[in-house]
């Protein structure tokens, strides 16, 4: 489970222009959650997971309560195919590949994702809320 995540640079900015000058944001479709071995922050950056059958998984968000909002159901990942190494935090991306970040957060524990393992979040356990 990870809580607690915080915002991109590039979606700050997004939502600044759309709140006070009326940009127009337009929020992706489908947004798609990565698994990181280095933790990425606000500029993005980080190191995503890649090979081994690797791919981002689309995420489906539950309505917000009490400034949290989670995953509404389980999100898995292809089974490794090689080692993915241990796994440190996660982000939200507007794009299945490349795009843009929009948040990240560490896990509260790390994972370590061998050839054979099937990497998952419950529903409720991927969580996003900014403090």
């Amino acid at each position: 489970m990870a809580t607690g995540s915080a915002m991109t640079n590039y979606l700050e900015d997004a939502l600044l222009n759309e709140v006070f000058r009326n940009t127009g944001y337009t929020p992706a479709a489908t947004v798609y959650v990565g698994l990181y071995t280095v933790a990425p922050g606000e500029a993005g950056g980080g190191t995503e997971v890649s090979g081994g059958s690797y791919a981002r998984q689309s995420v489906t968000f539950g309505a917000p309560s009490g400034g949290v909002v989670s995953n509404s159901g389980t999100v898995t990942f292809p089974t490794a195919s090689a080692n993915w190494g241990t796994v440190v935090a996660f982000a939200i991306s507007d794009a299945s590949s490349a795009g843009n970040m929009l948040v990240y957060s560490n896990l509260s524990a790390s994972k370590t994702i061998n050839n054979g393992d099937t990497a998952s979040f419950s529903a409720g356990t991927l969580s996003v809320q900014f403090d």
